[in-house]
């Protein structure tokens, strides 16, 4: 009887709505700011050295598995992905864009079904009960295989997703933002797990995926709706579907049930949560791009196309300029991509 009292203690109320939760999350944070004794960088040094878990094994994992994914990227583009945009007679522009989004639709497919298996068909119940990723929380607690592996999948494929950005990516309007977008995750993912958060991590991966598979099946359906010099019309609906999910979709895609827990749940579960300020700062950071990217870009969409500037689904990310333009900036040397 205790132990089940303690648990509705632990899952609080109903998912408040919108307004209540940004209200519920800063007086949270306010609280415990306010609660906190001795805060500075000499007590988080501390509780650096008292949290952290981490192995060479694990660092090395990561660096191979950061180099593997960008290797097999090549690979597939060269023999997979280019002898394809070729073999549907794809639009130049178009067959120099296609291979980026297929190998990341590829990925985050991958990885979705994943999360999809451990949220939905193993003993975890983290997205009927969010605030079961916080209990029995230890220090230095033992991190499942079958979690240890999306880690590390995500993990390296960040690491890797820095470089890609950089070196290997269409360079975009937003690409400084993607940028700091990978940073921050690879570092939430990095100190989620040796801070033993891997539970809410899976919720989290779970959430965002779903919305980048959606972006770029979408994009791959603008690339070829001209192809073969023919007008595809399926494509063009099936863009035009997707945008409109895209959008929807990506408004709700992390903000009350994460925020909820990570915020609230986690300081009802584990009073004085290590890090409890590192991580929610991070996560809100992640927050005010995912609306910056919705109100900015994919709101534009709409007001484009409803005043008539925009006739079909684009990108209105890229440049206004030939991609092999801006490829030739990126070979000019090592600061390239600035110039881009």
């Amino acid at each position: 009887m205790d132990d089940e009292r303690i648990r509705l203690q632990a899952v609080g109320p109903a998912m408040p709505g919108y307004l209540e939760l940004l209200h519920g999350c800063y007086s949270s944070l306010l609280r415990a700011f306010h609660e906190c004794e001795d805060c500075g960088l000499e007590k988080s040094a501390r509780v650096l050295q008292d949290n952290v878990y981490v192995n060479r094994h694990d660092v090395l994992l990561l660096a191979a598995g950061t180099l593997g994914w960008t290797l097999l990227r090549r690979l597939l583009t060269s023999r997979l992905f280019q002898p394809l945009s070729h073999w549907c007679d794809l639009q130049p522009k178009d067959a120099a864009k296609m291979p980026e989004s297929a190998w990341k639709l590829l990925f985050y497919t991958t990885s979705w079904l994943y999360t999809v298996y451990l949220l939905f068909f193993t003993k975890y119940s983290f997205f009927q009960e969010p605030a079961s990723a916080f209990y029995g929380w230890k220090r230095g607690m033992e991190v499942p295989m079958d979690i240890a592996i999306l880690y590390l999948i995500q993990g390296s494929f960040y690491a890797h997703s820095i470089y890609a950005t950089l070196y290997m990516d269409a360079w975009r309007k937003d690409s400084l933002v993607m940028l700091l977008h990978h940073v921050i995750t690879l570092t939430l993912i990095v100190f989620s797990y040796v801070f033993r958060y891997h539970n809410i991590g899976i919720l989290v991966i779970f959430l965002h995926d779903v919305n980048d598979i959606q972006l770029e099946f979408t994009k791959l359906n603008v690339y070829f709706k001209n192809r073969g010099g023919t007008y595809h019309a399926l494509n063009n609906f099936v863009s035009n579907v997707g945008c409109v999910s895209f959008m929807h979709s990506f408004f709700f895609r992390m903000y009350k049930m994460v925020l909820y827990t990570t915020c609230i749940s986690s300081l009802q579960s584990v009073p004085n949560i290590p890090f409890y300020f590192f991580f929610n700062i991070l996560l809100s950071a992640l927050t005010l791009m995912n609306l910056y990217w919705f109100l900015v870009i994919h709101c534009a969409v709409c007001d484009q196309s409803l005043t008539g500037q925009m006739k079909e689904v684009n990108d209105l990310r890229e440049y206004d300029v030939e991609y092999q333009e801006r490829k030739s900036l990126h070979k000019k040397g090592g600061d390239s991509w600035k110039e881009g």
